[in-house]
């Protein structure tokens, strides 16, 4: 008989896991790449060791604020390239692309997060005019708008144009800061950013529009059949204006109304604050609205004749054309950096080169291969004052439509004299747990709900429009598709020209978007703004040891000031009040 001391011991079955798992740095599970990051992470270390690649983009980058991307986030910023071989030491760390500003800075490591325009424009010593083209339709449409784009630049005195590939199913267009003069009106073009920069953009736009018809092909028509529709344009600045419905939510068991204006499409019906029913809808009038020139109008010839025009179609939104946008800090991936999602480098090419991804899209897959680039100068050498004529015609433009001019606005009700509130010393760790979790990023549902959210949450603790612009543009390259820039921009514009909101209450809205991960302090507040300005108050009261002390400690009133009250004795009798002398005589006659 065997002794059971030797007999091979059973495996035994791990108990069953009970309770939260927590992840040590030990035990913490590999996070998996995608195929596109295990590409282009294969070509990293030998594409970016060319020394030749380190130089151009070093040379390019000088006076520019980088940043690097390690695929799935950017790195610090701002920072900049000391040596060409910082390129292949970031890559080293995990970089897999590299971006730059078209804006050009004395000393690039000056700049500071949400820094007023005024102290921007005393390190800023000029800017590039950078036209990001992106079409949704296909690099063959992108090269089509490139070419009528370029085409319109030259018509306008621009001879020394720069032009690249943007790695995807793009192209970047160039014009360098030193075609444009110094001065306009007495006022330093370098500090006119954003701003002519985007009236540059609008003038191109509405100019290319002309230029680009003859280059589509015959079936341009009948293959965006189903998408043509009647449109109107605005005649004060160029752009097809959208429609919306204006419509009546009515809860008759409050007695409650509101009135509410929609783009359009499906949704759920509001409930009454009161009694939580779903409230009953009813259309009042159609809207065209330019969101640029803040023009409505009721669908009605009489009131639309003066302000907007009807146009068949908008060729520019039916290839779904994003020209990009022009904001502070704004960064654009660098000449021959690659691109993360195809693993193809942005080259640098010539204006002929169009021609071939119009006949062929599928050509960039020669032409961008990494192991194949040779290099070029992305950044021409322009002429003293060469882009002098297209300000000008800018300018004239700018002045018969309209541009830039809004209506009046006049506030009225119970936020006619709202101030948006300013909080100071305010920190990320001051943010409610929903919100810390949208700006992580990765969204793949819900991006337009959770901008919703950024765009009222920022706006109601004092964020300006540019402040915010820039953290939106960061958050949205973290998400898997990233909303389109002309889409947040047009968000925001539209959100700061009207009264501002709070953002939606807690709980159900958030949970939803699956973001709510409540804390103790959530319990006791029913709005993320809310939260914020707790937070914010405690750190504002804290003393030199990290506690709080209350601001009305020494707020109680003094002794001398106020004298107490003397005690009454139980079952005393009240002294009589002293009477008036009016009441003595009265009381004497009677």
């Amino acid at each position: 008989m065997e002794d059971s001391e030797n007999k091979p011991s059973t495996p035994s079955r791990p108990a069953p896991f009970v309770g939260k798992k927590t992840f040590t740095p030990n035990n913490y599970p590999p996070r998996v790449q995608s195929e596109a990051e295990k590409k282009v992470r294969s070509l990293t270390q030998l594409y970016y060791s060319r020394q030749d690649i380190q130089k151009a983009m070093f040379d390019f980058s000088k006076n520019r604020e980088i940043s690097p991307r390690f695929f799935e986030g950017f790195g610090k910023r701002p920072d900049t390239f000391q040596f060409p071989g910082d390129v292949y030491g970031m890559v080293k760390k995990g970089a897999t692309s590299f971006h730059c500003s078209e804006e050009i800075w004395s000393d690039p490591m000056e700049i500071e997060t949400g820094m007023s325009k005024e102290a921007a424009n005393k390190i800023r010593t000029g800017w590039d005019l950078l036209i990001d083209i992106d079409c949704e339709e296909g690099m063959d449409y992108s090269a089509r708008v490139a070419k009528a784009t370029i085409q319109a630049l030259r018509e306008n005195g621009i001879k020394n144009i720069g032009l690249k590939f943007s790695g995807s199913k793009g192209f970047h267009v160039i014009v360098p800061w030193g075609a444009f003069p110094k001065n306009i009106n007495g006022t330093d073009t370098s500090a006119m950013f954003p701003q002519l920069p985007r009236m540059l953009m609008a003038f191109l736009r509405d100019y290319s529009r002309k230029l680009l018809n003859p280059m589509l092909p015959a079936d341009f028509y009948e293959r965006f059949k189903d998408k043509i529709k009647e449109r109107y344009r605005c005649k004060q600045c160029g752009e097809f204006v959208e429609e919306y419905l204006k419509v009546e939510f009515s809860c008759e068991r409050c007695n409650i109304t509101e009135e509410r204006t929609f783009k359009g499409g499906k949704g759920t019906l509001p409930k009454c604050y009161k009694c939580k029913e779903n409230m009953k809808f009813k259309p009042i009038v159609k809207l065209l609205i330019c969101n640029r020139c803040e023009i409505r109008g009721e669908i009605s010839p009489s009131k639309l004749s003066k302000k907007f025009e009807k146009e068949e179609v908008d060729m520019y939104a039916l290839m779904g054309l994003d020209m990009g946008l022009v904001s502070p800090r704004h960064l654009f991936r660098m000449p021959y950096s690659l691109h993360e999602k195809s693993s193809l480098a942005s080259v640098v090419l010539e204006e002929e080169d169009l021609d071939k991804f119009i006949e062929d899209p599928n050509c960039k897959e020669r032409i961008a291969d990494p192991l194949r680039v040779i290099i070029k100068n992305f950044m021409p050498n322009p002429e003293e004052n060469e882009a002098a004529e297209l300000v000008m015609q800018a300018y004239d433009w700018a002045s018969e439509a309209g541009y830039g001019k809004e209506e009046e606005k006049r506030a009225s009700g119970k936020y006619a004299e709202f101030k948006a509130v300013k909080l100071e010393n305010l920190e990320e760790g001051q943010f409610p747990p929903c919100v810390k979790k949208i700006l992580e990023g990765g969204m793949l549902d819900g991006k337009k709900r959770a901008l919703f959210v950024l765009i009222n949450f920022f706006r109601s603790i004092g964020l300006s429009q540019e402040e915010l612009e820039k953290k939106l543009g960061e958050w949205n390259e973290k998400n898997e598709e990233p909303l389109q820039k002309s889409y947040i921009h047009s968000q925001l514009t539209w959100t700061y020209r009207r009264k501002p909101l709070m953002p939606p209450n807690c709980r159900d809205f958030y949970n939803d978007l699956g973001v709510c991960s409540p804390d103790a302090t959530c319990q006791k507040i029913k709005n993320p703004i809310n939260y914020t300005l707790r937070k914010n108050f405690v750190r504002n009261n804290l003393d030199s040891n990290n506690k709080y002390v209350s601001p009305h400690k020494d707020s109680a009133p003094s002794k001398s000031k106020y004298k107490a009250k003397p005690k009454v004795k139980k079952n005393a009798t009240p002294k009589p009040k002293s009477q008036s002398k009016s009441q003595v005589k009265t009381s004497y006659k009677n």
